[in-house]
């Protein structure tokens, strides 16, 4: 993000999307004064915080780590290690195969087997194309790269089910699963129970600090724990991001059904604008994607009106797509979207899209 822009993200005073802009003193205000701070992960409100989240999800354990990708390519390591087999079985959209730099085959020598489809959720049916025995199966609820969608609860059982008939782990990449728990109308536990380990992140829909936490049987948790340390991870003090995630876990946890519910009012509101695609529609947890038949170079020009001249932040650019004429942009529902009337959320959206 260029100088100018920079400038004019610090000069807005609302934001369409999450919990507006990430300032340091309002994140470094989510750890409290009287934080009891760990050593080299031990103790304190490290400690409090992993208690907690093994009780949030009903797992008998959870370890602090201070990313989603060294505690997902760690626990999938174990799993593998324990079955003496090399394939974890994942979505095409999956987080380890699109952002993470080939690091599950460089570093840890396995291999990632797409399957399904890219452009629409996994199903129970697209694991019979899978002959071999994987090692695990990586399920992320919900499907963040297609909007948010949710499987069937049903065929999300059945998944995890294939995974036991091989004798594989099945895991959940549960950054998001805050928002998921909203979309099904079930607690936390209920979703994590289907799954032999879990990791969940507290920088997105929390608003944390950065870091996460991995949870599942004590033994597993216990080789996380081991590699989190051969990963680089295990630093002298872990305790600012776990003091700023359990004091946003407590205040956000119960406001997701609300988040939930703006979402789909935004859809609603938006989704009879010429060039505006709502996906999913209806959103199916506190996020949405946006297809808006308009340019890049627009669509930033567009925010940045916005921006100078009403003084709302939407997003600094949109994501290119198959199609010259269309753009794509994520709406995480927080705070700063819930303050923000529904009503100016699609004049913002008609703009953004070349129609205001």
């Amino acid at each position: 993000m260029d100088d100018d822009l920079l400038a004019l993200r610090e000069g807005c005073t609302r934001s369409l999307t999450g919990h507006g802009a990430w300032r340091p003193a309002d994140l470094l205000a989510t750890v409290s004064p009287g934080t009891a701070p760990d050593r080299y992960g031990d103790g304190g409100v490290v400690a409090e915080l992993e208690a907690e989240v093994a009780e949030l999800l009903g797992l008998p354990a959870a370890v602090y780590l201070p990313s989603g990708v060294m505690a997902q390519q760690a626990a999938l390591r174990v799993h593998a290690e324990r079955r003496g087999r090399r394939t974890v079985v994942c979505h095409p959209e999956s987080h380890l195969l699109r952002h993470e730099e080939q690091a599950f085959e460089r570093l840890h020598g396995m291999v990632l087997r797409p399957a399904g489809n890219r452009y629409r959720l996994l199903l129970r049916a697209d694991l019979d194309a899978v002959a071999e025995q994987p090692a695990a199966l990586l399920v992320e609820l919900p499907q963040r790269d297609l909007g948010g969608p949710l499987p069937a609860w049903d065929d999300l059982v059945a998944q995890v089910a294939w995974a036991r008939e091989r004798g594989a782990a099945a895991h959940l990449d549960g950054a998001r699963l805050w928002e998921a728990a909203a979309g099904y109308d079930r607690t936390p536990a209920e979703i994590a129970g289907l799954f032999d380990t879990v990791y969940v992140s507290f920088y997105k829909g929390i608003g944390a600090l950065a870091g996460c936490c991995l949870a599942g049987p004590a033994d597993v948790v216990g080789e996380v724990r081991e590699w989190r340390r051969r990963l680089g991870g295990t630093l002298f003090g872990l305790w600012p991001g776990a003091a700023s995630a359990l004091a946003c876990l407590r205040r956000r946890l119960p406001l997701m059904p609300a988040y939930l519910a703006r979402a789909r009012e935004i859809a609603a509101a938006v989704r009879d604008l010429p060039g505006v695609t709502v996906v999913p529609d209806p959103p199916q947890t506190p996020m949405l994607h946006l297809l808006l038949r308009t340019t890049p170079e627009a669509f930033t020009a567009a925010a940045r009106r916005l921006a100078a001249d009403e003084g709302l932040w939407t997003w600094s650019q949109a994501a290119i797509t198959g199609d010259p004429g269309a753009v794509r942009v994520e709406l995480p529902v927080g705070d700063a979207t819930l303050a923000l009337p529904v009503e100016e959320a699609r004049a913002a959206v008609a703009a953004l899209a070349g129609e205001a």
